[in-house]
């Protein structure tokens, strides 16, 4: 009676192995299948050229599926017996949970490296902003007998002048009217 009941708990076991590995081994082809698929466009935008896109989308199913498949078959093994069909299932659950977060943050991880690898790219590209002027821009002269509304008559204009409309820089230190400020 006790070979009996230990071939039972022998068999469990290795179906247990056998869904096991089916599911493990299904899921990891179908997301590696479908993150080539759709993170090629990704990798376009992050390495700009298509063929470099293409070599790295290889290499990164190649490094997939060795990572997943490698983890799956070091979790395989449990060493504790399988009572029955229930505590198969509980184990199952369990290893398979696992593979499933193992290829969840091997593509967070992907994910992020490669936003990190575009940004700094896409840093390296961008054009520098222009140095705002030092001083102000000479005001250009207006030809005679034309006058602009509240504009000093034309020739040379009071040190410390102020000037309408905006002044590039901004507000430049001792710029405004020389008189005393109006009274109420």
């Amino acid at each position: 009676m006790n070979t009996f009941k230990k071939g039972v708990h022998m068999d469990i076991k290795v179906w247990m192995y056998v869904i096991y590995l089916a599911v493990s081994v299904g899921l990891t082809i179908w997301v590696a299948r479908a993150l080539s698929r759709n993170g090629q466009v990704f990798l376009e935008e992050v390495f700009a050229e298509e063929r470099l896109a293409r070599a790295v989308n290889s290499l990164l199913v190649v490094g997939f599926y060795l990572l997943n498949l490698g983890y799956v078959t070091v979790a395989m093994k449990h060493s504790d017996p399988v009572e029955s069909t229930s505590q198969a299932m509980e184990e199952l659950s369990l290893k398979i949970g696992l593979v499933l977060l193992v290829l969840g943050a091997l593509h967070f991880f992907n994910v992020f490296a490669l936003g990190r690898y575009r940004r700094n790219r896409l840093r390296q590209l961008a054009t520098h902003p222009p140095l705002a002027p030092i001083g102000r821009l000479p005001m250009p002269s207006t030809p005679p007998g034309s006058q602009l509304v509240g504009a000093y008559p034309a020739g040379p204009q009071p040190t410390g002048a102020y000037q309408a409309g905006p002044q590039p820089g901004g507000p430049q230190p001792g710029a405004g009217p020389t008189s005393n400020p109006p009274t109420r």
